[in-house]
């Protein structure tokens, strides 16, 4: 009985929290790829320039702060309209901007590139699992939304039942 109590609260808890499995990047670990990125512009290689781009690009879509994944948007963009992609690439890319805006709550354009994967690769599972991390996530914001709107009628109704019961 516990155990089934236990897993109830743990449910609930995913279900207001977020619990996506969508990985997420420490600002330690961005800083050491920036000095990977700044070392690699001083006479290294343009692929490995680009790696060390693309490494970067993907630790800032997953950071917790909010301005770099702003950035790390932002140069993956950039990155898609500078350069000739292989199909493998350009998907990448665009599931990294699609994290991106998982992270900054654009969930609807989020979708819309995940959708964008799947065409390219339609059993992809990393596309897969965040495709349905945004389903939840939208899912959990429309019940919010409801008991939200729910409550303020509630309470629209009960100011009005007390103010026409203070008249009688």
């Amino acid at each position: 009985m516990d155990a089934k109590i236990g897993k109830f609260f743990e449910s609930v808890g995913n279900f207001f929290g977020g619990g996506d499995h969508i990985p997420w990047c420490d600002s330690d670990t961005i800083a050491s790829i920036e000095q990977e990125v700044a070392d690699a512009a001083n006479g290294a290689s343009e692929e490995q320039k680009g790696e060390s781009l693309m490494r970067l690009s993907w630790a800032l879509v997953h950071s917790k702060r909010p301005e770099d994944v702003q950035r790390g948007i932002a140069m993956v963009e950039a990155s898609l309209a500078n350069t000739s992609n292989s199909p493998l690439q350009t998907r990448e890319k665009v599931y990294l901007l699609g994290v991106g805006y998982y992270r900054s709550g654009d969930f609807a354009r989020s979708r819309q590139l995940v959708e964008q994967c799947l065409e390219i690769a339609p059993d992809w599972r990393q596309a897969l699992t965040l495709k349905k991390s945004i389903e939840d996530r939208i899912a959990r914001d429309g019940v919010i939304g409801i008991g939200i709107t729910a409550t303020a009628v509630g309470l629209l109704v009960g100011g009005i039942a007390a103010a026409v019961a203070r008249k009688k």
